[in-house]
């Protein structure tokens, strides 16, 4: 069972490599990073995602020196565009940062093309056509072989296609974080680009083990995002409970459950969970191949949604760097 991007056959469940550099508190030792990412391949991954941002090059650099001699066994994706440091701190999409941040990422993987490159967020200081003849050259040259885009409006994603074809649009998708239902899903599945859904288990949340945010590391960017605040985590607690227990009733893990419900949403849907684990690796792998009864999909629809879950998905600070469309507020 595979599912398109890019005119590649890949399987629905990609690896989301952030956290083996990044973002969830202490990263694993790069040799751990290594040989989680061997076992990928081993498993049968096929679609890897990465980005610049993703400890600062140091996630990329990890991809390109533990699979060096595996570079024909997997899709390769990685983005720009997000500057965390510096004078350009925020986001940069014009033509030079693109091209500027396309030889860094080839450079630090250690490869000659990447597969699919993304513009990790929208900068409305740069005009689309701009963005997007960058990276149609970059194709053109080889560099890479298509570009998407990460948490784009409906009505961005269009105006880039009329310039050149999007190949992929990637967005936070879950049953806890449902924008893309508002125009992108149904944009990208009537244009034909694939929609890729990044932190599909809730940023680790749905998948039922993390009791206590209070628990997290300082740096963990969960420690800043309301949904696991002191006011709302006991709430979606709760909820996350109850889908564990429906979980459990069909013989399956949470995270499964929440994955195969994503990948119902649309033949045109991905996944890229992450994981530092090798049970959840396989776990995780195996839930685009299962074949959930239609009705426990649909409660845990019923359970988990924007209507359902307190608190929203970032901070107010992050929340103006999202293009994606907005619910409006209860």
């Amino acid at each position: 069972m595979t599912r398109m991007i890019a005119g590649r056959p890949l399987h629905p469940v990609g690896l989301g490599c952030m956290n083996l550099s990044w973002a969830y508190g202490t990263p694993p030792s790069p040799a751990e990073g290594a040989a989680l990412l061997n076992r990928a391949l081993d498993l049968g991954y096929d679609h890897l995602d990465t980005a610049r941002i993703y400890g600062a090059g140091a996630n990329e650099a990890l991809i390109g020196e533990a699979l060096k001699g595996r570079r024909g066994e997997f899709f390769l994706a990685s983005k720009c565009g997000i500057v965390v440091d510096g004078p350009r701190r925020g986001v940069d999409c014009s033509p030079e940062a693109i091209d500027q941040a396309i030889d860094a990422s080839l450079a630090a993987l250690g490869t000659d093309h990447i597969d699919l490159y993304y513009m990790h967020r929208f900068d409305p200081k740069v005009g689309i056509a701009d963005s997007v003849g960058a990276l149609a050259r970059a194709i053109e040259a080889g560099k890479i072989g298509a570009y998407g885009v990460s948490e784009w409006s409906a009505t961005h994603i269009e105006e880039a296609h009329r310039v050149h074809r999007v190949a992929a649009v990637q967005t936070e998708y879950s049953l806890w974080t449902r924008n893309v239902e508002l125009a992108v899903l149904e944009t990208c599945g009537r244009l034909g680009i694939a929609l890729v859904a990044f932190s599909p288990v809730g940023r680790g949340a749905l998948a039922g083990l993390l009791r206590d945010p209070a628990t997290l590391e300082e740096q963990d960017l969960r420690t800043k995002m309301p949904r696991f605040n002191g006011a709302n985590w006991p709430h979606n607690l709760a909820l996350i409970d109850r889908l564990g227990a429906l979980a459990g009733e069909a013989g399956v893990t949470a995270a499964q459950l929440a994955l195969a419900w994503v990948l119902s949403r649309g033949a045109h849907v991905h996944v890229i969970p992450g994981t530092t684990r090798e049970q959840h690796l396989a776990d995780n792998y195996a839930a685009g191949t299962l074949e959930l009864p239609a009705a426990l999909l649909a409660a845990a629809d019923a359970l988990i949604n924007q209507h359902t879950v307190a608190g929203h998905r970032y901070h107010d600070a992050i929340r103006p760097t999202i293009d994606t469309e907005e619910f409006e507020p209860a």
